[in-house]
């Protein structure tokens, strides 16, 4: 195995723990870095951290594992091993014996996995949902008839509808919790699928026997409507890793094109980038995308690297000079000898990044999910010591079982679990309204505890668009001029240009130099417009922004410079944000001297310039090394492992479709003050969710001992429960119903430039 060669096929292993045949395994790949070998995998019924603890302590406790890491968004499985490439079996074994599928990572095999999964749970919920909306119709007529005297025979009839219906719903609607919950009883241990189904199975099992006795009291509605709350949320939960796999999806994508070999006779020939090895040669045509990491060989012309750095100037190439796969070739055609393909190029570290950074990221909990962590349990245990306790005091066991489930409906942990949801909800909408789209679960609240916000520079504080500034030692004259040859290009300098002077002719015959300029023969000689060097020999005065230079003969050279503007309200923003304590950043992977410019603009003391990607995931976790709780907001591809590896990050909609995904909110607008309002909301909805835990919490050390003692009955716990609940909900409201001005600018320079942002 050589780097020529990085893959090698393990044969077929035997069927798992969970005995579901293995396909084929895996290709082990070795990693040119440290020399070990890696395998990818994709694991089936991981849903939370507890699941990622228990496959990676188990794979790490094998021989000659040194890392497993297992990302919870995406599903993917990256072991580093070392020995040979046949222990990738026991690796495979080793996570099926945990009640996981473990499958290739291949992803356009996984793609149509994950369609036909969604389009299971999608059936499942629309079952679930006609069921509960029928079974509830029967259920009023019930809880009518405890007030109107409806007879027994009556009563029973309909609860046996209700049987009819829901048996055989939940049955078809519960097959994704119940296979889980199955799989793991069978690896001996449990997961949050084996409660799930424990309480989905009980309550209608206890109704059953209550209909065949002509007993009161059944259940079978909130069985149901239980079921049908939990499929939304799994199916949610898939829609939301389904755009954590897409992202990085896209970003393969970019390095899957293929491209053009360069033989030893001459010839080219397209292969896919993989198939190239370190030292062959490429050709890279005007316009394409560049599928390697590599060092040109010959020729000269300009790329787009505004994918990869964010510098939104095209960038001039040479021979020996280095590129990247994803960047865009404008210029003549390129010849290119490959230095890395596959995991070793830049694209592919972005991925690694970003899916390192967001697996730290999964790791953390919202707080009703802390508390109910221990809640659950303890619940389970005090119904179980409920019946077993009246079973010994000489209740009968009917009794008994009644007061433990009336202990387990009151206690439900429904206005717990809607604690937080409620308020999500109505906060995501109120954002929604204003052009802010939360995207995940925990987002408000790490927005609400930030206290350091690092801006991108290029399409984040600016517009992402250059606009001429200046122009140097001329006038309109020399403008209209150098438009004509500007028209004849689609240099993003050269559309600026053309379109600072207006409509107007275009000069016939005008020749692109590649990476250089325009030059035409007009009737007086040469015209050039371009880069300093080509269109004029003047000293390089290191002056921040864009330029381009004109001359014609026997005139002096003009230069027109370019800049990013600032977006509108950029400056009263930061001012805001620095008046309420936060501390601010700036990053950029732009020019120093424009970065310079920026920060002195805006007043941001602490900046950095010309970072790769790396370099400023590196200076995030420097950040919260130190403690800091960090706001990331950004919008190139570049920016997406930083997104992902903050404490929480928002981007604008103008954004790469990658950075939007890893993001954790996306704004509308060309103004920053979304900002604003999202720090606002999120503080709020925090104080709220507070309230929330707080009463529900209450609301069961007051219920439960009632219940417990068999003061209350099945029916009235439901009505407890659920008027809980509707508190809950009803106190989530105030973040609807508060007053809209809560943006109030606390700098007074900021207040005029930002009111009707706000």
């Amino acid at each position: 195995m050589n780097a020529a060669s990085p893959t090698c096929a393990v044969p077929t292993a035997p069927s798992g723990a969970n005995g579901a045949a293995i396909e084929a395994l895996p290709y082990v790949r070795r990693d040119p870095k440290s020399d070990l070998l890696r395998l990818d995998l994709v694991v089936e019924g991981v849903h939370c951290a507890a699941c990622i603890r228990r496959i990676e302590g188990r794979l790490k406790r094998l021989p000659g594992v040194k890392d497993a890491r297992l990302n919870l968004s995406s599903r993917r499985l990256s072991v580093a091993f070392e020995g040979a490439p046949e222990r990738a079996r026991a690796i495979v074994t080793a996570v099926e014996e945990l009640g996981y599928r473990a499958v290739p990572f291949d992803p356009a095999r996984l793609e149509g996995a994950d369609a036909a999964a969604e389009k299971e749970l999608l059936l499942c919920l629309a079952v679930a949902g006609f069921a509960a909306g029928n079974i509830m119709l029967l259920a009023v007529s019930v809880w009518s008839g405890h007030f109107v005297g409806m007879g027994e025979a009556t009563r029973t009839l309909l609860h046996w509808f209700e049987a009819l219906i829901a048996l055989p719903a939940i049955a078809f609607a519960g097959r994704p919790f119940f296979r889980s919950a199955l799989s793991a009883l069978r690896a001996g241990h449990t997961n949050m699928d084996v409660p799930i189904s424990l309480a989905v199975l009980l309550a209608p099992a206890v109704s059953l026997f209550e209909t065949i006795r002509m007993g009161e009291h059944a259940y079978f509605d909130s069985a149901v409507t239980l079921l049908f709350f939990l499929l939304i949320g799994r199916y949610l939960d898939r829609r939301a890793r389904g755009a954590a796999r897409a992202a990085v999806a896209r970003l393969l994508a970019l390095r899957a094109q293929a491209v053009m070999r360069l033989e030893p006779d001459g010839t080219t020939r397209p292969v896919r980038p993989d198939d190239l090895a370190p030292g062959d040669e490429i050709v890279v045509a005007t316009g394409e995308r560049v599928g390697v990491d590599g060092a040109v060989v010959e020729g000269r012309s300009e790329l787009d690297t505004s994918l990869v750095t964010g510098e939104t100037v095209p960038q001039p190439v040479e021979p020996g000079s280095r590129v990247f796969a994803g960047t865009v070739n404008l210029g003549a055609p390129l010849r290119v000898r490959v230095t890395a393909v596959g995991e070793g190029t830049l694209l592919a570290e972005i991925v690694r990044l970003m899916e390192a950074a967001e697996q730290r990221r999964s790791r953390f909990v919202a707080l009703a999910d802390r508390v109910a962590r221990l809640y659950a349990p303890f619940v389970h245990t005090l119904a179980a010591l409920t019946f077993l306790g009246w079973l010994w005091w000489g209740a009968g066991w009917h009794f008994a079982l009644m007061s433990a489930l009336a202990v387990l409906i009151i206690t439900c942990p429904c206005a717990l679990g809607l604690a937080v949801p409620a308020v999500q909800v109505i906060a995501a909408g109120r954002l929604m309204r204003s052009g802010i789209l939360i995207k995940s679960a925990t987002a408000l609240e790490r927005f609400a505890r930030i206290d350091t916000v690092v801006f991108d520079k290029t399409g984040t504080l600016t517009s992402g668009q250059m606009t001429l500034a200046a122009i140097d030692h001329g006038t309109q004259e020399d403008l209209e001029a150098a438009a004509m040859l500007a028209r004849s290009s689609r240099h993003p300098l050269a559309r600026a240009l053309a379109a600072a002077a207006g409509p107007g002719p275009s000069a016939s015959g005008v020749e692109e130099v590649a990476g250089m300029g325009l030059r035409w023969h007009g009737p007086d000689g040469e015209w050039r417009l371009g880069r300093r060097g080509f269109a004029a020999e003047v000293p390089d005065d290191d002056a921040p922004g864009a330029e381009l230079w004109f001359t014609r003969p026997n005139r002096p050279s003009v230069r027109f410079r370019f800049h990013d503007p600032l977006r509108l309200d950029a400056a009263a923003v930061v001012a805001t944000l620095k008046a309420r304590g936060l501390a601010i950043e700036l990053l950029s992977g732009d020019r120093r001297a424009t970065v310079a410019g920026v920060a002195q603009s805006l007043g941001i003391a602490r900046w950095q310039a010309e970072l790769s990607p790396a370099q400023k995931v590196a200076r995030l976790e420097e950040l919260a090394r130190a403690g800091r709780k960090v706001l990331m907001v950004g919008d190139g591809l570049n920016d997406a492992p930083s997104l992902a590896a903050a404490y929480v990050s928002l981007s604008p909609a103008s954004a790469v479709d990658i950075a939007q995904t890893a993001a954790d909110a996306v704004f509308q607008g060309k103004r920053l003050a979304p900002v604003l309002e999202v720090l606002e909301v999120a503080r709020r909805a925090e104080w709220l969710v507070r309230q929330n835990i707080a009463f529900s919490i209450l609301y069961n050390l007051c219920a439960v001992p009632l219940a417990v003692f068999g003061y209350v009955t099945p029916l009235v716990a439901a009505i407890a429960m659920s008027t809980s609940s509707l508190v809950v909900v009803s106190n989530s409201f105030r973040l609807q119903w508060s007053a809209r001005g809560a943006l109030a600018l606390d700098a007074p320079a900021a207040k005029g430039r930002l009111g009707s942002a706000v």
